[in-house]
């Protein structure tokens, strides 16, 4: 249902320590991204959108502010809480793939759903579907470099499916792909979208960007856009 925050960031700041100098990634980001929405942020390199997309991904924490995920304010959670919503809430796309090589794309998708309890008939049944959803159910017992750069990444869309978590993160997830493969999985991310899943995307491509519903232009640890 489009209209409630599922994301929310209220002051966030996010510096780090570097040589003993402090080096702010993030001042005062305040957004709000609702349930439903097909968002993209955007900007040059060095410009804070990997940092924004750790703290909305709950793999790191402000330095100032607070961050709130469906209302509840993550920020302050101990490690073991913060894994809890990343395994319940949220799928990871990452623009590296980050499959294990010894595993078949089957295993790969099976892994989060293995770290969640999810009973070993159940899970192998729910990975062979979502194989299946992403155009790769003949590709099921292929090893990651059996495979190309665009069917890798659509396992990783699938394994980031695997607990059915209410809000997708593509980091740069067309980087590593030619057009005709970055075309692919930018058509899977929407049809997820308008399946209900919110989906939020981190690009340097504007073509791929400008497609969202919601833009999100960053410079300099900034939304200026």
């Amino acid at each position: 249902m489009k209209g409630l925050d599922i994301v929310r960031l209220e002051g966030v700041e996010k510096t780090y320590l570097m040589d003993r100098v402090k080096v702010p990634a993030l001042r005062g980001i305040n957004l709000s991204i609702e349930k439903g929405d097909y968002v993209s942020i955007m900007g040059p390199s060095g410009s804070g959108k990997s940092t924004l997309m750790n703290l909305i991904g709950a793999l790191d924490r402000p330095t100032k502010g607070r961050v709130f995920i469906e209302g509840r304010d993550i920020s302050k959670l101990s490690d073991n809480s913060l894994a809890r919503i990343r395994r319940e809430k949220i799928g990871f796309v990452f623009q590296q793939f980050n499959l294990i090589p010894r595993l078949t794309a089957i295993e790969n998708v099976e892994l989060p759903m293995w770290f969640a309890g999810v009973p070993k008939v159940q899970r192998v049944k729910r990975a062979a579907e979502l194989l299946k959803l992403v155009g790769l159910g003949d590709r099921m017992k292929h090893r990651p470099t059996e495979l190309s750069g665009g069917e890798r990444q659509r396992v990783c869309i699938a394994r980031a499916l695997g607990n059915d978590p209410e809000i997708i993160l593509a980091d740069e997830p067309t980087g590593n792909l030619d057009t005709k493969s970055g075309e692919g999985i930018m058509r899977i991310l929407e049809e997820l979208n308008e399946r209900g899943k919110t989906i939020v995307l981190v690009t340097h491509e504007r073509e791929f960007g400008k497609r969202a519903n919601t833009i999100i232009k960053i410079r300099d640890g900034r939304i200026v856009g």
